[in-house]
Order: C-alpha cells, then structure tokens, then sequence
C-alpha cells in the first residue's frame, strides 16, 4: 500500500498568526490597491526612519527641479529621473534587507550578517555615485553657461 503524501499548504490555508493592521499580509493582496497600499507603507516607513532616504528624495527632487528650470531636454531629464529613481529604490532594498538582517540576528554580531549589510549599503553607494556622475554630466555645463552669460 503506497503512502499518500498530501499537497503542501498553501498560503491561504495557513492559519493567521498575525492580528495586527498587517494581517495577513503574507498572502497575495487581495486588490491592487492594497497591493499600492502596501507599497507605500514600505516608502512610508523608510522616508520616516531612514535618513539617508530623506536625503536621497531631497537631491532627486532638486536635480529634477533643476533640471526643468535649465531647459534640459526630455530625454536628460528621464535619465537624471532614471538614475535617481534607481538610487531610491536600492536605498528601499537596503532597508529591507538590514530589517531581515536584523529580524534574523537578532541582538548578536555575526560576521555573514555584517557583509549582507555592508553589501546593501555598497549598492546605494555605487547607484548614488553614478547619479551624481550623470546629473553632473548633465547639470553643471548648462549652469556653467548660465553663470558665464549672467557675469
């Protein structure tokens, strides 16, 4: 007589271990706008506790301003946006994965946890620089001809 191995659970056959706002979150969204909703709260909560994020916005939002009030071309300002955007949501994942580092680590020091941190923040840093490269490439000639015709 062969053993029947039942099929694994699936999520929503699990029962709920979580009764905060967040309940079962771990299941699919049960509509797109709870999937934006929780989307937003991850920006949310990273605007309201991470500094470096709030740093980032605000330097997007000045290079794109900037970038409008110079007259720079469509297209430059959809890859300063591009590469702005990609510092945002690497400083988003860096978030993410310091928060599982630490939810998996708990109190303790350990060297693997230290390198997936320091990992996380080095791809903010990389995506960052190269933004500054672009916006510099992009910006500072249209300024430099600005200050040169207002002299």
């Amino acid at each position: 007589m062969s053993q029947q191995i039942s099929p694994p659970s699936t999520p929503n056959c699990l029962p709920s271990l979580v009764t905060n706002e967040r309940e079962l979150s771990w299941q699919v969204a049960s509509s797109l706008l709870i999937s934006f909703k929780y989307a937003w709260a991850g920006i949310s909560y990273s605007f309201h506790t991470q500094r470096n994020f709030r740093i980032h916005v605000a330097v997007c939002a000045m290079a794109i301003a900037l970038s409008i009030v110079l007259h720079l071309s469509p297209v430059e300002i959809a890859v300063i946006g591009i590469t702005s955007g990609l510092v945002l949501a690497l400083e988003l994942l860096n978030t993410a994965i310091e928060s599982l580092v630490d939810l998996t680590v708990k109190q303790t020091y350990h060297e693997l946890a230290k390198i997936a941190k320091d990992c996380a923040a080095g791809a903010v840093l990389v995506s960052a620089l190269v933004a500054v490269l672009v916006a510099g490439m992009l910006l500072l000639p249209r300024l430099a001809n600005l200050i040169m015709s207002a002299l």
